[in-house]
């Protein structure tokens, strides 16, 4: 058990940065390599990602799923009103420790800012996870946490210019200080401005 929930999570893990890119086929002989485990783990965990809708069967055998532009908009539509409602209890019921490990995410991405898109992404997904787990409410997070993997078969945006990355870095500050300063209704808006799509500009 202990050896599938590796292999799954490795993969998943895989399809969510995108280092599996969308459409990219998942030959279990090599996954199994990958994995360092035997077929068997890799075959189970292939049906969990396909039962978790981010990994399809084709003519091809196994492939990560591809997201139409409309289901990529519907997701995000849907986990900007969950971030928002996140960031929003994330400033009424923070700890401390909740605050600082926010701020720790956020300021790293604003001191490292890697060219690397695949790298960005996860420290993104860092500091987004510290706002979720802040309020803390397991009925918010789980939907956040499908979402999220829904996403991860979807073509990353083009890296930012150099001159722009830093921008794009500084976005979560806002929330961290909103967050900080407990205006909920503030907080809300900076979290669903910060993502792709919002029309919260």
């Amino acid at each position: 058990m202990q050896r599938q929930r590796s292999a799954y999570e490795r993969i998943k893990q895989a399809i969510v940065t995108g280092e599996f890119k969308p459409g990219q086929q998942l030959v279990e002989t090599a996954l199994a390599e990958w994995c360092q485990v035997s077929r068997t783990p890799v075959r189970e965990a292939l049906t969990r990602l396909e039962q978790d809708g981010i990994v399809v069967r084709s003519d091809r055998g196994m492939i990560v799923r591809e997201n139409s532009p409309e289901e990529v908009l519907d997701i995000y539509e849907t986990r900007i009103a969950l971030e928002a409602t996140a960031a929003r209890m994330a400033a009424e019921r923070r700890t401390v420790h909740d605050l600082l490990q926010m701020r720790e995410y956020a300021q790293a991405m604003v001191d490292e800012t890697p060219a690397d898109a695949t790298e960005m992404v996860a420290m993104n997904e860092r500091f987004h996870r510290s706002v979720w787990r802040a309020p803390p409410n397991r009925s918010m997070i789980d939907p956040l946490e499908r979402l999220n993997t829904h996403l991860g078969p979807s073509p990353p945006p083009p890296p930012a210019p150099p001159g722009r990355r830093g921008r794009g870095a500084r976005q979560p500050l806002p929330t961290v200080a909103a967050v900080e300063g407990r205006g909920g209704d503030k907080a809300a808006g900076r979290a669903a401005a910060a993502l792709p799509g919002s029309r919260a500009k």
